[in-house]
This record gives C-alpha cells, structure tokens and sequence, in this order.
C-alpha cells in the first residue's frame, strides 16, 4: 500500500548530459563508474532543481532511457584538498602545477535518465506535499534550478525538462551489485556513514529500496516555528 501511496504522489524529471561519472568509492585513485546513475545522485540533480529544508526526497525509481556506453580518458587533477583556513593565510601559497597528477577516468557517455521521486514533509512544515510538488513542477517546466546539475562530477553537467509520457526504458536486466545509496551525516561527531544496497536493473529501470530513507533522514530534525507567526509565507516564483 505504501508503494501505491508513492507512485500516486510521484513527482518525475527527465535528465541528460553528454558524460556522467558516478564513481565507485572502493575506488581509491582512478575514478570508475557505476554502470547506472545512484539513488545520492538522483537526490543531488532533484535538490539542484528545488530544495526547501520542509521537506525531504525520496527517490523511488531511475530510468535509463539510453544504451548504457562507456567513455576512457586522462584528466588533469589535482592531489590535496584546500580549506578555507588555510587560504586565508598571509602566508599562503599553492601551486597547482606541483601538486597535479595524471589519473584515468572511466565514465558514461550520452546518458539520459528518468527520474521518478516523493516530496515528504517533515515535522513543523508550513505546507503539505501537493503545494511542493506544484513548486516543483513548475521549476522543471521553467527550466529553474538553484544551482546547474551535474551527473557525478561537477563538470558533467546536465539538462532537464519534463517528461513526455512516453519515455521508454532500455531492455536491460542485469545485477549491478553492491551500490551506494546515500551518505548518512551524524550530526554530532559530523561524520559521513555510507549506506550500500544490492542494485538490480530491472528492463532498465532501478527500484530504489526506500526503507534505506529512514536510516538517512533519521536524525533529520524537525522544522522549527517561524519566529514571527503572523509573517505571511514566501510563495515560490
């Protein structure tokens, strides 16, 4: 029944990009990709196009519309990861040419997914599911996005519009084995635990299993109150 209950209040965006990487984390150096987009990307591009903290994503299935194609190739990257403090510095100096290393890149080329995704709201929310989902639909018809999506990698960005209602997904059953879902944050040691699951690509369509989203959103606090309750509410644009 709750399954039922999802898929009736579904909300779906149809995304493109001529390269995605979704990188392994067993990984260590050079960057392989997953086979199919994540579910923690899948929230990503949703979150780029609208995201309010009244509510949470609940990415149910990913469509691969597309022939699943591979791409190899060398990129330029650099070994250490700056912070803000250190640059901040009077004495700072960083010079990339010596900090750079070569490393292979395995990713996917002409990639094209479906994206079907629940809104729910969480404890203190000023508005219902259906008021978010309008929202949002109106920013994937607008072309709206707070900031541009990308598949994997930030230079891999991406393009979406809404859905025709005829996407056809490939005729492709096969399993991907272990695949990450999402990143769960402890909010007091401000550590990331990886969530895994048994992926398998059903005629090209991944079911997300979304008993993992309470394990994710379970230390989630509630929307606190407005400080001003007579304060009308912001309408979304």
């Amino acid at each position: 029944m709750s399954n039922q209950r999802g898929f009736l209040e579904s909300v779906a965006v149809r995304v493109s990009a001529p390269y995605a990487c979704f990188t392994r984390p067993e990984m260590k150096v050079e960057r392989v990709t997953y086979p199919v987009m994540t579910p923690s990307a899948a929230r990503g591009v949703l979150n780029a196009i609208f995201w309010k903290p009244e509510f949470l994503w609940y990415v149910q299935e990913i469509w691969v519309l597309k022939p699943i194609r591979h791409i190899s190739f060398v990129r330029n990257e650099v070994n250490d990861t700056l912070s803000p403090t250190s640059a901040l510095k009077e004495d700072f100096v960083y010079y990339a040419d010596k900090d750079r290393a070569q490393r292979h890149t395995l990713a996917l080329r002409d990639v094209e997914y479906l994206i079907k995704a629940e809104i729910r709201v969480v404890e203190g929310a000023e508005k219902n599911e259906y008021a978010y989902r309008d929202q949002f639909r109106q920013r994937v018809e607008r072309g709206q996005c707070y900031w541009r999506p990308y598949l994997g990698c930030r230079e891999f960005s991406a393009d979406f519009c809404p859905p025709t209602g005829d996407e056809q997904a490939i005729d492709l059953t096969d399993d991907l084995g272990r695949m990450l879902f999402d990143i769960r944050h402890d909010l007091q040691n401000k550590r990331g635990e990886p969530l895994f699951f048994s992926a398998r690509l059903e005629k090209g369509i991944l079911r997300v299993p979304q008993e993992l989203y309470e394990v994710l959103y379970a230390n989630v606090p509630p929307r606190p109150p407005r400080t001003n309750p007579t304060e009308p509410i912001q309408e979304e644009e």
